[in-house]
């Protein structure tokens, strides 16, 4: 009789199926890397907003000093394009004392290299329509001063309907990393990286974006890079005479776009807001959605509506949660004065958010302030030319932080509304940290 050879026992799960990370309770592994882990998760919230998310989990014995920064800049540029429809969105940042959260959207469609994967190519009309949805996230992000500098395949993902969705901002660029005009890093995935960026001197962050843009467009029409030779110096040669070939399906308007972005010289390159006026391009393009006004919104694009375009937008506080990781997460920096600057005001409290934004309405409802609940812990008021955003998020069980940002109308809310709004609030048992807008 054969023996049977005994089988290990599996690996026990990452995380058991009830773990619960603040409202989310974590699903299936959806990926890994070197330093994070990410998950499906179900909000425990019963309500119309408790969709899927994805959670990144990061473990901070794992971050070097050059991932840090890193971080940082994929948590500040995501706030500051949180409301474009093709830009990955994310919810919130969570923090503790040997692991970041950042709880995001989940794209359930996967990347899109996989429909170009092994050399396929999608028809013109289904790649011109990811490009032109690639595109208007671009130029939005750099409308708002945000270089993404690592624009592939594999960081555009699809949602649950097709749509494109731009991710991955590790290696995006802000405007306080430009020197004299121009970025100096040179970053990116080798094929699909602009010659000027490779040759480590400044370069602009919006045109190495169109470079990528080109690269892209080729692959979805043909299935194939532009470039690709083992031979860095060979490579490069390439790329400097324009050495590449079109198959005959790619239309001659598509091969004339996909040569101006391919431009070795950044100086002539076709830019993104120039490609936007280009027949082809616009050609099938959906209108843009109509401008709602503010108190028209729906609450899931509340937070959308309150801010100017080029407005930080997010969860709040949460970029120093995660610039306070190499003090160990000491949380004092946000108990600090605000800079003059800054046209804010926090708080904290001991109840909870949903308590916090029943008094604020009760002051706001006396004032003559409107008030209108957003997406996540945020609510919004308006009076007039005023416009503020409350925000709410939970520090420990029994402490609670919480922002006043003036978004529109400061001085006349600093003149006529905030020792009220001051007053009233502390009557009703919450303690201001600062007094500065």
């Amino acid at each position: 009789m054969e023996a049977r050879v005994p089988q290990p026992p599996p690996p026990p799960p990452p995380f058991p199926a009830t773990t619960v990370l603040g409202k989310y309770r974590l699903g299936r592994e959806l990926g890994r890397g070197s330093f994070a882990r990410v998950f499906e998760a179900q909000s425990i919230i019963n309500d119309e907003n408790s969709s899927k998310v994805a959670i990144k989990i990061i473990k901070r014995e794992k971050l070097d000093a050059a991932m840090e920064p890193r971080i940082i800049g994929e948590v500040e540029a995501m706030r500051r394009l949180h409301h474009h429809p093709n830009v990955l969105k994310i919810h919130e940042v969570m923090a503790t004392k040997t692991k970041i959260y950042l709880v995001m959207e989940l794209a359930t469609g996967g990347e899109l290299f996989a429909k170009v994967a092994g050399g396929r190519k999608l028809k013109e009309s289904a790649a011109r329509r990811y490009f032109q949805q690639l595109v208007s996230a671009l130029r939005f992000c750099h409308q708002n001063g945000v270089a993404h500098r690592d624009v592939k395949p594999q960081n555009l993902l699809l949602d649950r309907n097709g749509s494109l969705k731009v991710s991955d901002f590790g290696l995006s660029a802000l405007p306080d990393r430009i020197r004299n005009g121009l970025l100096h890093t040179a970053c990116g995935t080798l094929a699909y990286t602009a010659p000027e960026v490779l040759a480590r001197r400044g370069y602009d962050g919006s045109k190495a974006d169109a470079w990528s843009c080109g690269v892209i467009l080729h692959v979805l029409l043909t299935g194939q890079l532009p470039f690709d030779d083992r031979n860095q110096a060979a490579m490069n040669k390439k790329i400097r005479n324009r050495d590449y070939r079109f198959p005959d399906s790619v239309s001659v308007p598509a091969q004339k776009i996909i040569y101006r972005l391919l431009d070795p010289n950044p100086k002539t390159r076709l830019t993104i807001e120039k490609l936007a006026e280009i027949p082809w391009f616009k050609k099938s393009l959906p209108p843009p959605p109509p401008e709602k006004s503010l108190f028209e919104s729906s609450s899931a694009d509340i937070c959308a509506s309150f801010c100017k375009s080029g407005e930080i937008l997010g969860t709040i506080n949460a970029f120093d949660i995660i610039a306070s990781l190499s003090s160990g997460l000491n949380l004092s920096g946000l108990f600090e004065a605000s800079a003059p600057n800054r046209r804010e005001k926090r708080f904290t409290a001991a109840e909870t958010a949903e308590v916090v934004f029943g008094k604020v309405r009760e002051v706001g409802d006396v004032l003559g302030f409107r008030s209108e609940r957003g997406k996540g812990w945020s609510l919004g008021l308006g009076k007039g030319r005023v416009v503020l955003i409350v925000e709410v998020m939970e520090i420990s069980p029994s402490l609670f932080l919480g922002e006043m940002k003036v978004v529109e109308g400061g001085s006349e809310f600093e003149e006529l509304h905030w020792e009220k709004f001051k007053s009233g609030l502390e009557r009703l048992g919450l303690a201001w940290i600062n007094d500065n807008v």
